[in-house]
């Protein structure tokens, strides 16, 4: 045997932290405020925030006209919104002062993905050698909410159990209708560049960390993956914060929406944790991908296949039977007012992708609706 081969990467352990923490990232766009394009500004607004004592980090994204910020650990939704909102009120005031804005959305709606600059970042250089023009294509904004769990095999059910609800994550969080200028007639067309990378999709079905530890250990020995990174997961388990972090959400266009979702995903993780609702199956995936697409596709408005029953209902009904379920974990976590606001949108079938359809067919342009998406994360309008 070669005996020079590096050595196998060992899986970080699975570290403690508190059941049912919060932690939120989010994607952001920086936009011009003449014509609204992408604007190649994150080296200066990153130099303008570090001067600034803020909870979280803001930190590069793959290309230079994007910006990821993250709350430090919450314990709420109204946490995550207070850390939040003292966040974009700071990126507010920096971008004002570099006439730039920032705006959420899962795309910009009409960037051309050849014009994006890698951010000179070893690890983004690394990874547009491999992946060539996909990775000015990841040009996308996503929220990725992380949830602590109170040990590592609690995190596999609870990850196994999450991703029943991965389509009432991308319905109501959908925010990327239009590509390139153009409406793809997808409510999330984010997911489908997520979806080029080769480990992207569901995480493989072990239960155990000690069975996931193998898993792993037999894919790296394949070279395939390095580490933990390497897995572009709908949800993946986050050892080195003791969390699962639920990536398929497009990027809200406020912040108030981001920590609603929030709300939603600590709701569901204390009802699986307290009351064991079901337990999940192998055979659960079977309609993972039908229900992926569905609520892609068409938001609010697409089909769910029930994965223990069959049964074919409208995802708004599903989605508002468990709101009604969670209702008593949502209050007792301090996460009504996210319920109800998640309530009151599958209600009138309203996610940000329609409010970006209404807009653009009132104003005719996408650039005013950029500006106005601008308007909205500053919080008016």
């Amino acid at each position: 045997m070669d005996s020079t081969l590096a050595p196998t990467p060992a899986l970080e352990p699975f570290r403690q932290s508190a059941a049912l923490s919060l932690g939120v990232e989010l994607e952001l766009q920086l936009v011009n405020t003449h014509d609204y394009d992408l604007a190649p500004f994150s080296d200066e607004m990153l130099r303008l925030m570090a001067r600034i004592p803020l909870p979280g980090s803001v930190v590069p994204e793959m290309t230079s006209s994007m910006i990821e910020i993250s709350t430090g650990v919450c314990h709420s939704a109204t946490d995550v919104l207070g850390q939040l909102t003292q966040i974009r009120d700071a990126l507010v005031r920096c971008a004002d002062k570099l006439n730039i804005a920032c705006v959420g959305g899962g795309t910009h709606p009409f960037q051309q993905w050849h014009q994006q600059r890698i951010y000179d970042k070893p690890r983004f250089r690394q990874l547009s050698e491999l992946y060539g023009y996909l990775s000015k294509q990841f040009t996308i904004f996503g929220q990725h909410v992380h949830v602590g769990c109170p040990d590592a095999d609690t995190a596999l059910v609870l990850l196994h159990r999450m991703s029943r609800y991965i389509p009432h994550f991308i319905a109501l969080s959908a925010s990327s209708p239009y590509v390139q200028g153009q409406d793809t007639q997808f409510d999330s067309a984010r997911l489908n560049s997520v979806f080029a990378f080769p480990m992207s999709g569901r995480a493989p079905f072990v239960q155990t960390w000690q069975a996931f530890e193998q898993f792993f250990a037999k894919t790296t020995r394949t070279g395939v993956v390095k580490s933990m990174k390497d897995f572009y997961w709908d949800i993946r388990p986050k050892p080195e914060y003791g969390t699962i972090e639920i990536r398929v959400f497009d990027t809200p266009l406020t912040i108030e929406r981001a920590a609603a979702l929030a709300g939603f995903v600590q709701a569901l993780a204390a009802w699986f944790l307290h009351e064991q609702p079901f337990q999940p199956r192998e055979d659960d995936y079977m309609v993972y991908t039908y229900n992926r697409f569905q609520a892609c596709r068409f938001g609010l408005e697409a089909v769910y296949v029930e994965p223990e029953t069959g049964e074919h209902l409208p995802l708004r009904e599903h989605i508002l039977a468990t709101l009604e379920r969670i209702a008593p974990h949502a209050q007792a976590l301090g996460a009504a007012a996210s319920v109800e606001l998640l309530r009151e949108s599958a209600e009138r079938a309203r996610n940000d992708a329609r409010w970006l359809r209404e807009t653009q067919s009132r104003e005719r342009l996408l650039a005013e609706t950029v500006r106005q998406g601008a308007e909205r994360f500053r919080g008016r309008g």
